[in-house]
């Protein structure tokens, strides 16, 4: 028999504000293309939310209004690159700006719009309820887009050179089988003596460099087709537009040289010397920067060479670097590093069980750098590499590329963190190592069974089981 028990009247319970405003002083910022609207807390101004237009003086207006309201800190929602401007100019005035990544922060459904969404910033943020996002140095910012802007550069000449070939092939002038690189010595030539008027298979041949594995019949074979002039005019404007980005290529070169130059010209030079180059190969790789980076990177990181980290070069370490600076501490531990780099497992926990562990998907270009440098791990006879062959072959070569690069960025954590030297231990004592613990974790499982562990080799007992 079921009783229902009612409560006797009594004083009602009393309950205080679920979340303390920790940050009383906190305002928000709804970024756009055309305005922004900014929410103060309400006791600071009659009209606590207003509306600026993306001009540079009223955004100048929005700094002083912010003042005038006795702000100290500011949260924006990256949107774009419309909060640049607005970031640079209150950071130069002196507040707190806070970055926040959108998926950090949702707003109640049903109530999307400018005026909530700065408002719901701003409560957030009273509350420390938001992260900011992580941003470097002013230098190295700028370090960071030469060098972004530089990879669109390559990206752009690589599609003219795709066009290139395309317009061959159907010509059917077949230059890609027998030259690995049409921008290369042998392929160059070629292509402006077509573009020029040559139309003779062994006079364009005789272009073939020495160094090319094939011979001269063979290209003269490949070059053997049907020169019509629509493909021909499409060939031509393409090698322009080839030259064109390659000129533009080597003035960035000549502005990120000098730009590397001032930024170590302010900071002290490092008591030791570089370390002698890992890499026996005297002329850099194609799309690398032409001038050696490993003098100002080591001067720039207080005499520390990412460089003798496996699948770390010169370029490789210097796309790092002004992605994620050269100050550690902004991350407490590496977990917190790997974590922001989207290279650490999300675990998704409910009722105590593990529904979900994959990475979250990111467009972090420090982290595709880092799986760049673990693919080129895949050959290698170092540990690292050994480490991205067991797991490959265990699990998928995509998670093993993912938890190599977390190793990787491990590594470049502690070195500028800590100093740490790193060593190359090489694949045979890694796979010496991995061996030891499997026959640990063997000997265990035996004794745990009830079996003996013989090595059938000597015939000596490794583990001797209790039944």
């Amino acid at each position: 028999m079921r009783h229902n028990r009612r409560r006797s009247p009594g004083k009602p319970r009393v309950s205080g504000t679920l979340l303390d405003h920790i940050n009383p002083n906190a305002a928000g910022i709804d970024c756009g293309s055309a305005e922004h609207y900014v929410a103060v807390p309400p006791d600071r101004d009659p009209n606590p939310v207003q509306a600026f237009t993306t001009f540079t003086s009223d955004l100048f207006r929005l700094a002083d209004w912010l003042t005038a309201c006795r702000v100290t800190s500011v949260a924006m929602e990256a949107t774009g690159v419309y909060w640049i401007s607005i970031y640079e100019i209150l950071e130069a005035r002196g507040f707190e700006v806070v970055l926040v990544n959108a998926r950090h922060f949702k707003n109640v459904p049903g109530r999307k719009s400018d005026v909530s969404d700065c408002e719901w910033l701003r409560e957030l943020h009273s509350v420390g309820l938001l992260r900011g996002s992580f941003r470097p140095k002013a230098g190295l910012v700028a370090l960071r887009t030469y060098l972004r802007h530089r990879h669109t550069l390559v990206e752009t000449a690589n599609t003219f050179i795709q066009r290139m070939q395309k317009a061959l092939v159907e010509m059917n002038l077949q230059l890609p089988l027998v030259v690995s690189d049409i921008t290369g010595a042998t392929g160059l030539r070629i292509l402006r003596d077509i573009v020029a008027g040559q139309r003779d298979p062994a006079h364009l041949a005789q272009h073939r460099d020495p160094r090319c594995h094939a011979t001269q019949a063979e290209i003269v074979a490949a070059l053997t087709g049907h020169y019509r002039p629509d493909h021909l005019f499409v060939l031509q404007q393409n090698l322009e537009f080839f030259d064109a980005c390659q000129g533009q290529i080597a003035r960035c070169d000549t502005t990120i040289e000098d730009h590397l130059r001032t930024l170590t010209a302010t900071v002290p030079a490092p008591p030791a010397l570089l370390p002698a180059s890992r890499s026996r190969r005297k002329t850099p790789k194609n799309n690398d920067l032409p001038f050696d980076v490993r003098p100002p990177l080591f001067h720039l990181t207080g005499g520390i060479d990412l460089t003798q980290i496996d699948g770390i070069g010169p370029h490789t370490a210097l796309k790092l670097l002004s992605e994620i600076g050269t100050d550690m501490t902004c991350w407490p531990t590496e977990k917190h590093f790997t974590s922001w780099l989207t290279l650490a497992p999300k675990h998704k926990i409910t009722g105590g069980r593990v529904i979900s562990s994959r990475t979250q998907p990111s467009a972090n270009r420090a982290a595709a750098t880092l799986r760049m440098a673990a693919m080129t791990l895949g050959r290698t006879q170092t540990a690292l590499g050994a480490f991205y062959r067991r797991l490959a072959a265990r699990l998928d070569k995509p998670q093993a590329i993912t938890a190599t690069a977390r190793k990787i960025a491990i590594l470049v954590y502690w070195a500028l963190k800590d100093d740490l030297v790193y060593q190359d231990p090489g694949a045979a004592n890694y796979d010496a190592q991995q061996r030891s613990r499997v026959l640990r974790r063997l000997r265990q499982r035996a004794a745990t069974l009830g079996f003996e562990l013989v090595n059938r080799t000597t015939g000596e007992v490794l583990a001797t089981g209790v039944s």
